[in-house]
């Protein structure tokens, strides 16, 4: 066993810096392969070509948010903006911004890896509280956290958004380390991950309902009643109890309060001489809510948006964004004992509805259990988005319904992604409440 351990470990290392050096090959290729121009890849909000334009208002003592070019953080905009003035003789545009983003890339898959293992630590513990030995057995032959990071790596949209010089990994470094310190129960480091997250995106904010199941609760688990569906010999009672901890969510909400109003100085620091925080506020998460700029992307709400009657945009802004709301309650209710599998829910409903969305959001929840349909879908978007782009604007013999159903397709092959996920977990939990039934049969024959 120690050998296999140790065998999967090397393979994992072996796969995961033949990742970073593939990503490299391709940083350093001229114009980084033209994919920063691309609008699956590049968004308004994502953009590093709009973040340095605003770093170059901020170095001639104008607003950056002078125009409409940038709608970011002030503070993503602090630690990229020198790196994209930095040049290198002989080396391409924006070569330090690629490191940087690759760093962010192995930075993710390391959090996504520690976090993939203590949820399969905390699920095997349940299972053998259920006396599941065999089934626990063989999910520990499964090393999951280290197939989820080779799944980030070797994901063509996360490679994509890296070597496009897209801010997505960093957002995406926000989130997972809300969830990697959730699952490990490191309260200030979910709190910091979460206002971080939602401070450069707006979306995450949602996310603090998974994490505070999983700081009340723990990791995943088995539905509750599949527990008290057990017999236990003390007294026919469930030795695993359920409770939740309201002192981890006074901390969470405590170090939020802390961290928020620690990120709401320096950008009021940042942009005090530019109008202050409330121009960085109606730039931001004011452009994210209004859609602004109807620019193309891989998202429906542009071309929508476009052709609406401007005396209803105000009624569909609110329909628009309610819709993700509306999610929040239900799957809380019926996904609350599996909290990192509802934080995986949260952003694929996001990364689909979303203002701006970019390739880069799938980077979080793609997984490798595809069915033949969707894996055929994904690469047919792939492939006739650019097409269909190109046909559009450069040649002239297409129109903007040519790429807008390629957003359409992308769009439906998320949300059945979504479904088929949240059906597979529900089958699981019925499972394990049939074996349950048969072990209990079995012991009261016997």
């Amino acid at each position: 066993m120690e050998e296999e351990k140790k065998g999967s470990t090397s393979g994992f290392w072996r796969w995961a810096i033949a990742s970073v050096l593939f990503r490299l090959i391709l940083v350093f290729f001229p114009k980084n392969l033209h994919l920063s121009s691309r609008p699956e890849v590049s968004t308004p909000l994502t953009s590093l070509r709009r973040l340095s334009e605003g770093y170059w208002l901020k170095q001639s003592s104008m607003s950056p948010y002078a125009g409409s070019m940038y709608h970011g953080s002030p503070l993503l905009l602090s630690i990229l903006g020198p790196l994209t003035a930095l040049r290198i003789e002989g080396q391409p545009e924006h070569l330090l911004c690629g490191l940087f983003f690759i760093l962010a890339d192995i930075v993710n898959a390391m959090l996504i890896r520690a976090t993939g293992q203590c949820l399969q630590m905390a699920y095997s513990q349940r299972l053998k509280a259920l006396d599941l030995v065999k089934l626990s057995a063989a999910s520990g032959t499964i090393q999951s956290g280290n197939l989820a990071a080779l799944v980030y790596l070797w994901n063509p949209f996360t490679i994509v958004a890296c070597v496009g010089l897209s801010t997505s990994p960093v957002e995406n470094l926000a989130t997972i380390l809300s969830l990697y310190g959730a699952c490990t129960g490191l309260v200030p480091l979910a709190a910091f991950g979460w206002v971080i997250a939602t401070h450069m995106s707006l979306y995450p904010a949602i996310l603090i309902v998974p994490v505070i199941l999983l700081l009340g609760y723990g990791p995943d688990a088995p539905p509750r009643k599949v527990f008290l569906q057990k017999e236990y010999k003390n007294g026919g009672q469930s030795n695993v109890q359920v409770i939740f901890s309201w002192r981890q969510l006074v901390h969470f909400v405590f170090w939020s309060i802390i961290w928020g109003t620690y990120v709401l100085v320096l950008c009021g620091i940042s942009v005090k001489q530019y109008a202050g925080l409330q121009e960085m506020i109606r730039r931001t998460y004011g452009f994210i809510l209004t859609v602004e700029d109807l620019s193309p992307n891989i998202g429906v709400l542009w071309y929508f948006f476009a052709e609406v009657f401007d005396f209803f945009r105000s009624f569909f802004f609110i329909v628009f964004h309610m819709n993700i709301l509306f999610m929040i309650l239900p799957l809380a209710i019926r996904l609350k004992h599996r909290p990192a599998f509802l934080a995986f829910v949260y952003i694929a409903i996001t990364a689909t509805f979303k203002s701006y969305p970019s390739v880069g959001d799938s980077a979080l929840y793609f997984d490798i259990k595809f069915s033949f349909f969707l894996f055929c879908g994904y690469i047919g978007v792939s492939l006739l988005s650019p097409v269909m782009h190109n046909l559009w604007i450069w040649r002239g013999t297409g129109n903007a319904n040519f790429y807008f159903a390629t957003g359409m397709a992308y769009a439906c092959l998320q949300i059945i992604l979504v479904v088929e996920s949240v059906s597979a977990m529900l089958d699981h939990d019925r499972m394990l409440m049939k074996l349950v039934a048969a072990r209990k049969h079995v012991d009261s024959k016997s």
